[in-house]
């Protein structure tokens, strides 16, 4: 369990890395904005590159943070109930939901874009606006990023059984949305 663990930690580092990309993109797009507004404005010019690359940008602050918000247990929960279980039952469910939804599911919508990211490489699918950008590096960071949410979820999985043997000390605090 022990190398489990530090595999765990590990991923966990990757998965910090992705974020730091994020975050980056979060801060170009906001910078590529507000050049876009003031070069708008004051010298009546715009394009629609500049306009594109802040969704891919954005693309790229969703695909790649949404591991680390699963690592850092601020991800979306359907929580009727889950909040009155006490903690043993919640990490029983977390890992339930981790081995048969998150896993199959990140991994088949993985699978599943790659044909289209493929055939986008290949014709070199551009944008139908006019001085749009080529296509496949935002369809890129749907696979990739469902990749990271996949390896995350091992991670999540490696950190609750360790924690149910009573191995690994992990924050099981949950606090419900406020509503």
């Amino acid at each position: 369990m022990k190398r489990l663990l530090a595999l765990a930690r590990l991923i966990d580092a990757f998965t910090d890395r992705f974020a730091t990309v994020a975050w980056w993109a979060i801060l170009a797009a906001c910078a590529i904005s507000t050049t876009n507004a003031v070069v708008r404005y004051t010298l009546d010019y715009s394009s629609n590159g500049f306009l594109e690359i802040q969704w891919y940008l954005f693309a790229v602050c969703v695909m790649f943070g949404a591991a680390q918000v699963l690592r850092v247990n601020e991800h979306v929960r359907v929580d009727i109930f889950y909040g009155m279980y006490p903690t043993r039952i919640k990490v029983l469910i977390d890992l339930m939901g981790l081995c048969f939804f998150l896993l199959p599911m990140t991994l088949f919508i993985a699978y599943s874009s790659l044909p289209v990211l493929l055939k986008m490489i290949a014709s070199q699918e551009m944008s139908s606006n006019a001085g749009g950008l080529v296509r496949w590096p935002a369809m890129l960071t749907i696979p990739l990023g469902m990749c990271l949410v996949a390896l995350q979820g091992v991670a999540e999985i490696i950190k609750r059984v360790g924690w149910l043997m009573h191995v690994h000390d992990m924050d099981t605090h949950y606090e419900r949305p406020l509503q």
